[in-house]
């Protein structure tokens, strides 16, 4: 679907122009125009190849997906690859949607694919204040921009939740189940800090000047998104280390679980090694051996061994390995 929406002092913003009146569009004057494109499909890759005449390497990294938020110059405008978070993501699961943006003097062009929290966001804030696209489409980036990363902040709470859990169930539960819990988000902490990380990097550069197509105003607003996407990162990087904390301390309790069943077999063996001694000597089959006549010998084998499985268990004792 291609959604075009444009705005200029006289007319306001205007909804629902067809692609082939673009190139008017884009040389009127005062006018700033937004095409969208959800799952465009060939349509789409026509506006961008042969209407807007985007450079072919960032087309291509439009129809593939791109692991990493990047921003790179063209001649006469930039291209920005953002991640949001997916609506339906799990601390176990994490995904994040990839969003492509071009940003010229007078339009901005956002591609995507499926539905996208922060356009649709912004579509409705336009609605309601039809102003705001006239402050030109770096102010439209901005705005994207802070959804997105308002977004992420929301997620930050779950992982806290499922960190605390995690925390809890160590110590009372083992098993290959939760260890495989522990690497799963384990796993998408990893991921949360890499794609928070790169795109962190990326509003550095909007906010440093480094494009002209970002003007000083947007910058300022950008900069307090970047506050926030630090405020991520930090969190994702202290995510990581509670998670390799809580490996430890699951391995540790294992660990120790281990000893202490290590610890009660080595006391029965110790017990009935002697014992074992005993009942083997007195298995051989000779003819000849003393007290096998006696008809104490049995109650008497019977009290030695007690005695000397009792005397291992003090010694134990004492020593402090029971």
């Amino acid at each position: 679907m291609i959604t075009i929406r444009t705005w200029s002092p006289t007319a306001g913003l205007v909804d629902g122009h067809s692609t082939d009146r673009i190139p008017s569009l884009l040389e009127a004057p005062d006018t700033i125009v937004w095409v969208d494109l959800v799952n465009p499909g060939e349509e789409g890759l026509a506006v961008l190849r042969d209407v807007f005449r985007f450079h072919p390497l960032a087309i291509e990294d439009c129809i593939g997906e791109s692991h990493h938020p990047k921003v790179e110059a063209y001649n006469g405008y930039m291209f920005l690859v953002s991640h949001g978070v997916v609506p339906d993501s799990t601390v176990e699961n994490f995904r994040t949607r990839e969003l492509d943006v071009f940003l010229g003097p007078k339009f901005i062009v956002t591609h995507h694919q499926g539905d996208s929290r922060s356009i649709d966001a912004l579509a409705q804030h336009l609605q309601a204040n039809p102003a705001e696209m006239g402050r030109g489409p770096d102010h439209l980036l901005y705005r994207i921009l802070d959804q997105q990363v308002d977004l992420w902040v929301d997620v930050l709470d779950v992982f806290d939740d499922r960190l605390e859990e995690l925390e809890e169930r160590i110590f009372h539960e083992q098993g290959q189940k939760i260890l495989d819990g522990i690497f799963e988000v384990r796993r998408s902490i990893m991921r949360l800090r890499r794609i928070a990380t790169h795109q962190r990097e990326t509003l550095v550069r909007l906010t440093r000047g480094e494009f002209p197509q970002v003007g000083r105003d947007a910058a300022l607003y950008l900069r307090d998104v970047l506050d926030h996407l630090v405020r991520v990162t930090d969190l994702a990087e202290l995510y990581r280390e509670l998670i390799g904390g809580i490996l430890e301390a699951y391995l540790s309790v294992v660990s120790n679980r281990l000893n202490d069943v290590m610890r009660v077999l080595t006391v029965f063996a110790s017990v009935f090694i002697p014992i074992t001694f005993l009942t083997s000597l007195y298995g051989m089959n000779f003819q000849y051996m003393p007290e096998l006549q006696w008809k104490w010998s049995y109650p008497l084998l019977w009290v030695v061994m007690l005695s000397m499985a009792g005397g291992v268990l003090w010694w134990f004792r004492r020593k402090k390995f029971i």
